[in-house]
């Protein structure tokens, strides 16, 4: 889906997130391809519409940078107090059930070797009394994976919930910025707007959006 300036409405979206992430959450190998692709098409495409024509010969492009404009916005420290104060509260909940794990992993470590003595010593004999602590051993292990699985939810809960809030704290500003960098580049006449760290195009001249040409050729 497009906005009304012609470019993603999710581009400035994804500039932000880029700058933003929470320092627990991995981007992952994913991103580093998607920029070297975007990087490449934007290198390949661009000087084959500068030299291609007269049409083009005036074809102008800029730049921004999301990250100094955010931080020299007076409602951008108090969205940063928010998302660091929420982490905290999650890191302060996530800390306690894992030490509440390893307190339980440890525990099963010591019973285990609790019964093993007991067994090599003989002072435990009979099968009913080995399966009295094999019983006690595996609740304690369920209890364990029961545990593991449930951290394992919570931390995905919170990467989610804060990704939500960060989104949700951060529309307006992105629809401010985005607004003014249209506004901008319009009255520069500027063809193409891009992120100066990411390359990410954040405003495009709707003249040179081809997607439903390409659309119709592969029809």
């Amino acid at each position: 889906m497009k906005n009304p300036n012609g470019c993603s409405t999710s581009s400035l979206e994804e500039a932000f997130k880029k700058k933003l992430l929470l320092k627990f959450i991995c981007k992952g190998e994913t991103f580093l391809k998607t920029k070297i692709i975007k990087t490449l098409i934007i290198f390949l495409f661009f000087p084959l519409f500068i030299f291609s024509g007269n049409s083009y010969a005036q074809l102008k492009i800029g730049y921004v940078d999301s990250e100094v404009i955010l931080k020299q916005l007076p409602e951008y420290q108090k969205i940063m107090d928010e998302l660091e104060a929420l982490q905290k509260l999650y890191l302060d909940t996530v800390q306690t059930k894992e030490n509440e794990l390893k307190e339980k992993a440890e525990n099963f470590k010591i019973k285990y070797e609790e019964a093993e003595a007991l067994v090599s010593s003989g002072t435990v004999t009979s099968e009913e009394e080995i399966k009295q602590l094999e019983d006690e051993l595996a609740e304690l292990q369920n209890e364990i994976r029961t545990l593991d699985e449930g951290l394992a939810i919570y931390k995905q809960k919170v990467q989610n919930d804060l990704l939500q809030k960060q989104a949700e704290l951060f529309e307006p500003i992105k629809e401010k910025v985005t607004k003014v960098i249209e506004e901008v580049a319009k009255q520069m006449k500027i063809n193409f707007v891009f992120d100066k760290a990411d390359g990410i195009l954040l405003y495009g001249d709707k003249e040179f959006d081809i997607t439903f040409k390409v659309l119709d050729k592969l029809k």
